[in-house]
């Protein structure tokens, strides 16, 4: 499950990074370029809010229930309340068992989730049509006969502070953005409180207090129901009067917070540490308005001048030219309560939080000193509205949006109207906010050290313990009925046939292939360019040459600056993105079509004709080491980082292709251009363009964008054939401290052009392919071990890898290492069942096609096809290819690959703590400590060590 909060948001923001630049601004994109969302509302008699939005272009329905209680509503002294009872609403119903929420969603090729903000939690599901009615039952079970027992309480409790370890305990800046940002901004409003809550908290809670709670505020006069995609109205009105209509509401009134935070008096600083903390970080934050106020929209249009895109004032200024912080974010957090704006930064190696605080306090004052230039404004309405515009590629992207709107500005009509009110603000608006809000003398600054660095003799504070009982619950209390006495759900309805895109290709004098593919009436489109080269062509002692040889590709041509770059795509609402794995590098676009011949021009001068800049070289550089430091204190990177080298040694992949510290350091701008002349070829790249464009429209600016790229005299030399060697080993890295092990499983795989390639995804499917697989099933569900388990199956074009993982609280890595083990041998001595067969196969159909149906995914396929030697018509044949699979063939497949006796384990965490068992199991157990592992290494050991 999904948790999003203000220090959620913040996180998943923090990798913003930025460079303005000089050339001339696109003109702002008009709202009306965003079609609106169309929807009927109507309220039932019991309360219940119902929007519905009609889309006969889709063969699939979103079901989304957005309840009016989030964080903030969580009893004191139960913090993360919310979020756990986001876990319990798909355990059992009166009528149906734990987890069949997912059996109604997976099993028929759907999905479903949940997510717990501040304001509200919202579940939602995305299934084939003629499964709505279902659906429709089955969030009326819930939410009027939710079974409540002390089984699925404490196992439900297990699986989130599990999450709690992984996201908050064992991340770098998990205890940053999480608890501390938090905790330091607001005083008295509940927003202080984690929302994913304490330990300690969870622990203390009483079957009494989940229960009341949830009687308190899942009722139909706190929810609204959502549902976007293909529908028969007055059937759809029907069922909903039918199942939901019925529902009662409890006599009690909702409670709502009624806190109000006092303004601030002064400035505040909060010193927070934390274990594994490879940089330090600072954050600045101030109180602010609530989504509905009047300044909104422009404290939106602040944050993204500030932050957003490579083109930001935060960036330039404390990354790309004082080169003093490593990451830099903003966020305008606001709730339906009066919420608050955060600056911030990850400082660089050597740079002090003293550095970053005056640096981003003196691009605060630029703002509050003088407007924002017309150029940075129309570029930041230009991002807004063109994320807005990517948001509603997909049903549930756009049930979201009417589902946010109404919970948080309080009207669904908000969705359409916000994107007006970001273009009615004007530069002076923009000053106004900032000198009305961001006052340095109310602001509260966030101090984020590692542990060492605490004052001696300081201890971390003791929280007070939670209260033994916070609630009392008399009310009714429901059990799964006996088989024979349970509701049966309401028929599956006729199916309705997916539309699947039609790909044209073509291939220009100069080699260059080109897919074009027109997806959508959405005006989007997507052109991304596959090379068939990434980490496997590294010059050796030079790993993640490729991938920086692809990164560098959008920082300056021999024309453009890194800034001119950053900011003329940012000007039209466009994103460009480079980047390389282990077997190909990429160059992608995506733009709204009226800017595409400007975006392709660009996009082309960047792949042909990049700098490699030293000065450039170097800054890249500097981010890319402070990002492996980072990355070197997360237990789940680090073994992951760490499976190539075991995996595949002595071969071209068996390196880290991300590059390591030492290789980083070696990489020099000859190293780079040298990379790029032998590669980046019109006769070794694939060109898709899809979305709102026909063919003949994509084959032409394919020629006029890239039809003067010429084609070496030299031939194309052969992709390598990787034949591993390396026998298998058994490795625990130790992470003094970390929150929680990562547990791993890995070992060579496949081709794509294995025959086994349908059976073998089908099999992965089974073992670790989503929530209800047998790892997760086994692992999450059943024992409350992990967060979640999950397993691999990445295909190469010669040989490809295997792996299953999980993380989990260190001491308990042995017992979860037997269990993904006893799964992939079980896979392999026993065929599976019929339905569980159908079940994963549904599945892997579903998700594939959701991924047809944005343009980034359906440029995504066919490029992948493309880069494998398989026809394109393959879209139109994996269904029937995936359905073919028998069960003798997935049980020969997981005996041949999935083998546990033939992988290699790595577990990396606290070793102190698993290490003694571990070795009992496995005696050629190595344990390597984390400052003495060489990731360039087959050894993995620092020589001599």
């Amino acid at each position: 499950m999904i948790r999003q909060t203000f220090s959620a948001l913040v996180l998943s923001l923090s990798l913003a990074l930025a460079a303005p630049a000089v050339a001339a601004p696109a003109s702002p994109v008009p709202a009306s370029k965003v079609p609106p969302i169309v929807y009927k509302q109507r309220t039932l008699p019991n309360g219940l809010v119902v929007l519905t939005s009609l889309d006969r272009t889709t063969p699939n329905v979103t079901v989304q229930l957005w309840y009016g209680v989030g964080s903030k509503d969580d009893p004191q002294g139960r913090s993360g309340f919310a979020h756990l009872f986001e876990h319990l609403m798909f355990k059992a119903t009166k009528d149906l068992p734990a987890e069949s929420f997912d059996r109604l969603t997976e099993d028929v090729g759907g999905l479903n989730n949940a997510s717990t903000y501040d304001d509200f939690t919202n579940y939602y599901e995305v299934v084939p049509a003629n499964h709505l009615q279902r659906l429709l039952w089955a969030e009326a079970e819930r939410m009027g006969t939710l079974v409540v027992d002390d089984a699925n309480f404490k196992s439900e409790r297990s699986v989130v502070e599990e999450e709690l370890r992984q996201r908050v305990l064992a991340s770098p800046y998990g205890r940053l953005f999480t608890l501390y940002v938090p905790q330091a901004t607001y005083q008295t409003h509940p927003y202080h409180r984690p929302g994913i809550g304490s330990i300690e908290e969870l622990d203390a809670a009483t079957i009494d207090d989940v229960r009341a709670f949830h009687q308190a505020y899942y009722r139909p006069d706190n929810a609204a129901l959502i549902v976007v995609g293909n529908f028969d109205e007055a059937q759809l009105d029907g069922w909903i009067d039918q199942y939901l209509g019925s529902l009662k509401n409890p006599a009690q009134p909702i409670k709502r917070v009624t806190a109000v935070e006092p303004p601030r008096r002064g400035p505040g600083v909060y010193e927070g540490y934390g274990p594994n903390v490879p940089l330090p970080a600072v954050a600045i934050t101030w109180l602010g308005p609530k989504a509905s106020d009047p300044d909104a929209p422009a404290l939106k249009v602040l944050d993204a001048i500030l932050s957003a895109g490579k083109s930001s004032r935060l960036y330039d200024s404390l990354v790309y030219e004082k080169q003093v912080a490593a990451e830099i974010y903003s966020n305008a957090d606001l709730p339906a309560q009066p919420g608050a704006f955060m600056v911030g930064a990850v400082m660089a190696s050597g740079h002090s939080i003293a550095e970053g605080e005056a640096a981003l306090l003196a691009e605060v004052k630029r703002l509050r000193d003088a407007p924002p230039t017309a150029a940075e404004l129309d570029e930041a309405k230009n991002e807004l509205v063109a994320g807005k515009l990517r948001e509603r590629e997909t049903i549930d992207g756009r049930g979201f949006a009417l589902g946010y709107a109404l919970r948080i500005n309080g009207d669904p009509a908000k969705a359409n109207t916000e994107l007006a009110d970001l273009q009615a603000v004007t530069a002076a608006d923009v000053q106004r906010v900032a000198k009305k809000y961001l006052d340095p003398q109310r602001r509260m600054t966030i101090r984020y050290r590692p542990e060492s660095e605490r004052p001696k003799g300081e201890a971390p504070a003791t929280p007070p313990a939670p209260p033994k009982t916070v609630a009392t619950y008399a009310g009714p209390v429901f059990a799964l009925a006996p088989e024979g006495q349970r509701q049966a759900p309401p028929p599956i309805g006729p199916p309705v046939a997916p539309v699947l895109p039609k790909p044209a290709e073509r291939t220009l004098p100069n080699g260059l292939r080109v897919i074009v593919a027109r997806s959508s009436d959405l005006p989007l489109v997507t052109a991304d360019l596959t090379l068939k080269t990434g980490g496997w062509a590294d010059p050796p002692g030079l790993s993640g040459a490729a991938g920086m040889t692809a990164d560098m590709l959008t920082e300056g041509t021999r024309t453009r600056s890194a800034r001119e770059v950053a900011r003329q795509v940012e000007a039209l609402g466009a994103t460009l993105e480079s980047g390389a794995n282990l077997e190909a590098s990429s160059v992608t676009l995506n733009v709204m079509p009226d800017k595409l011949d400007t975006g392709m021009a660009i996009m082309a001068d960047v792949t042909r004709n990049p700098a490699f800049a030293a000065d450039e070289l170097e800054r890249q550089r500097a981010q890319a080491l402070d990002g492996l430091r980072v990355s070197y204190q997360e237990p789940g990177q680090v073994a992951g980082f760490a499976a190539a080298p075991v995996v595949f040694a002595g071969t071209p992949f068996g390196h880290v292709s991300t590059g390591t510290p030492a290789s980083i350091a070696r990489i020099k701008p000859a190293d780079l251009a040298a990379l790029h002349k032998a590669w980046f070829r019109p006769d070794n790249a694939i060109l898709v363009l899809t979305g709102d464009i026909t063919a003949e429209q994509g084959f032409a600016l394919a020629e006029k964008t890239f039809g003067g790229w010429a084609k070496p005299p030299t031939p194309l030399p052969a992709p390598p054939t990787i034949t591993p060697a390396a026998k298998p080993r058994a490795i625990a890295i130790d992470l003094p401290g970390t929150g929680q092990a990562a547990v791993t499983l890995v070992k060579p795989g496949i081709a794509r052009s294995d025959p086994d390639y349908y059976p073998g995804i089908v099999a992965n499917t089974l073992l670790g392919g989503g929530y209800s697989s047998r790892l997760n099933l086994e692992i999450r569900v059943k024992r409350g071990l992990s967060y979640g388990a999950s397993s691999g199956l990445s295909v190469n074009r010669s040989t490809g890898s295997f792996r299953a993982a999980a993380q989990t609280k260190n001491e308990s890595a042995p017992q979860v290492l037997d269990l993904i083990a006893e799964q992939m041998t079980s896979l392999a001595t026993a065929p599976a069942s019929a339905d569980e067969l159908t079940a994963r196969k549904s599945n892997l159909v579903g998700n594939y096609g959701r991924r047809l149906a944005t343009t980034g995914g359906l440029a995504d396929i066919l490029g992948n096809l493309a880069l494998y030697g398989v026809p394109l018509d393959e879209i139109t044949r994996y269904t029937g290819k995936v359905e073919a699979v028998s069960p003798a063939q997935v049980q020969a497949f997981a005996a041949r690959v999935m083998d546990p006796a033939k992988a290699s384990v790595i577990v990396a965490g606290d070793a102190k703590t698993f290490a003694p068992t571990l070795k009992a199991k496995r005696p050629d157990l190595e344990v390597i400590p984390a400052d003495q592992l060489d990731l360039d290494s087959s050894s993995l050991r620092v020589a001599g060590k």
